[in-house]
């Protein structure tokens, strides 16, 4: 398996995986990943098996420790200088699933933002994957802003 950040040629393939992983009302657009990518394309960290795409994980860097909806529709948002890591996505193909991928990808964020002095990460989960998140030292600090896709979400942060 191969890791690396994207470009712009990977969009397609980034918004196919997405629309298999979530539902329409929590999935990003194909137009929403064109703005991420153009703005912020380091920050979108892909697996692939041979040519294909098979998870990847992205978000952007800002000074405001919490995440908020307004975030995933204004890519222009990004700080390259900013403290947080913001993570908007873990997706692995359902055919790909528990095989450790997204958590291969979680540590490649995690050692982004290590090399670059950030203060952490934080993420946004369903109850059901809190546990899952705890394993890398996400903290949960409970039910988030967020009311994106009508779910409740839990924030979790990671303090470098």
């Amino acid at each position: 398996m191969q890791i690396r950040t994207a470009t712009i040629d990977d969009l397609a393939a980034i918004a196919a995986v997405e629309s298999e992983c979530f539902p329409p009302t929590e999935a990003a657009t194909a137009e929403e990943f064109k703005e991420r990518l153009e703005h912020y394309a380091n920050h979108f960290w892909l697996m692939f098996d041979n040519d294909k795409l098979i998870a990847f994980v992205d978000g952007f860097c800002t000074d405001i420790p919490n995440l908020t909806d307004v975030m995933y529709a204004k890519a222009e948002m990004h700080n390259e200088d900013g403290i947080w890591q913001m993570i908007f996505g873990v997706n692995t193909l359902p055919s790909y699933r528990n095989h450790g991928y997204a958590g291969e990808l979680i540590q490649a964020a995690i050692a982004d933002a290590k090399s670059h002095e950030r203060s952490g990460l934080v993420l946004t989960c369903k109850d059901k994957l809190i546990t899952y998140y705890s394993k890398f030292g996400f903290i949960n600090e409970g039910i988030s802003e967020s009311v994106h896709g009508n779910v409740t979400w839990y924030q979790m942060r990671l303090t470098l």
